[in-house]
């Protein structure tokens, strides 16, 4: 009788030698190819704070003595559980973790019992992590981002011999999901990024990006583009936004269904977007003067284009931040008035309570920097990409190691990752500035603290109505800490907390029906007396925004054509949206 293919074990061993044999010629042909392209680690001092975390938690034996004795108890309780299942409780059994969601984990009590033995473990380290004397607040934080990046690392889920999906996964394919696990991989370090999705399958102008509309200015920093009316009249006032430069402004232009940018022009805003021009070396005295002059200029023209008094103006995360001090600039020189509202999506001023980027910003870090810009004037957007990876790891970090290197899986196509692995570089002067003046030394809220443009900062003379937004789960401006701004401010302020994060709480159009938002009439000074008072409304937080805008934006006009504005011709069509700068990829 002839044995069925699957147990033969001759063939089994020459399809495993097979596979073995074509990895390894993979991998020389990589190392050969491409080793001189791999961008250089960043330390960030890491060693270091371990070092003096280790020895600050070996400091206090006694405390470190409860902790061994209260996870002992609870190490065997859990063993208790698996032995005697139904009489003894396991102290982690309820706990629901979705990197364990698959029912491979529960199927064989012996993955069932690994899932739980690390879900303990990483438990008590993390807690741990948060009791480590004789470290100040900096160092202290530092140590417990650190040992979270490690305990994370060292999920089971990461391992292919402890994840049991992984294991079946192999067993059907033969090997074949390891194997292409290991071209992604190969393919990702050539890349010098982990990618996230199908990147063929978007195209900046074509299904991104791709509301109509011209450049109608441009200089060696910024493109300013108009975006064509798709309503017969438009209100008096047209609408200016500045994205990040830290990212491509797309994010407010993804699909059309996504995009925030063609529901403005659809409510009826004439609406300008600045592209930012990617840093190289044209960009290397770029300061922070620089980007509040950029913004000022981007104002001016289009004020003439529209012959129109004033703007609404949209400030971005990092470009918010800056906005906040270009709307100080205008004040300080009688022309607040140019300013009919500023809105700022996820945006700080007081660096003061800004979460786990501050672990980012301290001398090690600093000096980093500095020797990856040594010898260009422009940090490389991969790294940025990383560290904003870095502070949700297991979501945008281990979850594409499990599914595209161990499982194999192919790219899934969506176009809010596309626009994430679009990374954008940064000028090296300009981000050395703004991470020791406004992150580690929180300079923007001094008055007089900063100076630009030959006005002394002081954010408390602005007047000009706020709409400040923040995300409930933002992991890179927490809510708290964009909270803040309605402290500054002298003017008419409203603060909406949106539900999700950085991204998708403001991504979040009408039609898609998810989340919600909070509101309150009045702005206490605590952040947590805004929660615990504040109305929850279902939905979008956009149409709340278009309330809010519209009694403050004139009476209706005829709809403003890119290039036919009221300048006489002076601002005419550069190119089609969304023109050549977001289009430069790294």
């Amino acid at each position: 009788m002839t044995e069925p293919a699957e147990v033969r074990p001759i063939e089994t061993f020459q399809k495993w030698t097979e596979l073995a044999g074509r990895g390894q010629q993979m991998m020389l042909e990589f190392w050969t190819r491409e080793t001189d392209t791999l961008p250089m680690p960043d330390p960030l001092g890491v060693m270091a704070t371990w070092q003096r975390a280790s020895a600050a938690l070996l400091a206090d034996p006694q405390k470190l003595f409860e902790l061994q004795t209260r996870y002992l108890a609870d190490a065997m309780a859990l063993w208790q559980s698996f032995l005697s299942p139904g009489e003894t409780a396991s102290p982690v059994g309820t706990i629901k973790d979705k990197r364990f969601a698959g029912a491979a984990w529960g199927e064989t009590p012996a993955f069932d019992f690994v899932r739980q033995s690390y879900i303990l473990a990483s438990n008590y380290i993390l807690e741990g992590s948060r009791h480590i004397e004789g470290l100040d607040a900096h160092e202290q934080a530092k140590a417990q981002f650190l040992i979270k990046q490690f305990v994370d690392a060292m999920s089971p889920s990461n391992f292919a011999a402890l994840n049991p999906e992984v294991l079946k996964k192999t067993a059907e394919t033969g090997g074949q999901n390891l194997l292409k696990g290991l071209e992604h991989l190969l393919d990702d370090m050539k890349a010098g990024k982990m990618r996230m999705t199908d990147e063929a399958a978007f195209e900046v102008g074509r299904n991104v990006a791709a509301t109509p509309g011209k450049v109608v200015h441009e200089t060696p920093l910024f493109q300013l583009i108009q975006y064509s009316p798709t309503t017969e009249t438009v209100f008096a006032t047209p609408l200016l936004i500045f994205p990040p430069w830290i990212n491509k402004f797309y994010i407010l232009d993804l699909t059309p269904e996504k995009s925030f940018i063609r529901w403005a022009v659809a409510e009826g805003l004439t609406v300008f977007v600045v592209s930012w021009k990617n840093a190289d070396a044209t960009t290397a005295d770029a300061s922070h003067e620089t980007y509040a002059a950029a913004q000022l200029e981007a104002l001016a023209v289009v004020l003439e284009i529209c012959a129109a008094p004033s703007a609404h103006l949209i400030g971005y995360c990092v470009a918010g931040t800056y906005l906040a001090a270009t709307l100080a600039i205008l004040a300080a020189r009688g022309e607040a008035d140019k300013a009919a509202s500023a809105t700022f999506f996820t945006a700080q001023v007081d660096l003061s309570d800004c979460g786990d980027l501050s672990v980012f910003v301290d001398d090690a870090s600093l000096a980093t920097i500095d020797r990856l810009t040594g010898e260009q004037p422009w940090l490389d957007g991969r790294y940025m990409a990383t560290t904003f990876n870095l502070l949700r790891s297991n979501d945008l970090i281990w979850n594409y190691v499990v599914n595209n290197y161990l499982l194999g899986k192919e790219y899934f196509p969506f176009d809010l990752l596309y626009w994430n692995s679009d990374a954008t570089n940064v000028p090296a002067r300009w981000h050395r500035q703004y991470l020791a003046d406004i992150y580690r030394d929180n300079k923007l809220v001094e008055k007089g603290g900063l100076t630009m443009l030959g006005v002394s900062i002081d954010l408390t003379t602005v007047t000009t109505p706020a709409y400040i937004q923040g995300g409930r789960e933002d992991h890179i401006a927490p809510a708290r800490s964009a909270y803040k701004l309605t402290g500054q401010f002298a003017g008419e302020k409203r603060f909406v907390l949106a539900g999700s994060g950085h991204i998708a709480g403001v991504v979040n159009p009408p039609s898609s029906g998810k989340y919600q938002y909070w509101t309150c009439e009045t702005l206490p000074a605590k952040f947590d007396d805004f929660v615990a008072g504040a109305k929850e409304t279902k939905g979008s937080w956009w149409p709340d925004w278009i309330a809010w805008i519209a009694p403050r934006s004139g009476d209706k006009v005829a709809a403003r054509l890119p290039g036919s504005g009221a300048d006489g011709g002076k601002f005419q069509i550069i190119e089609a949206a969304p023109g050549r700068y977001v289009k430069e990829r790294i």
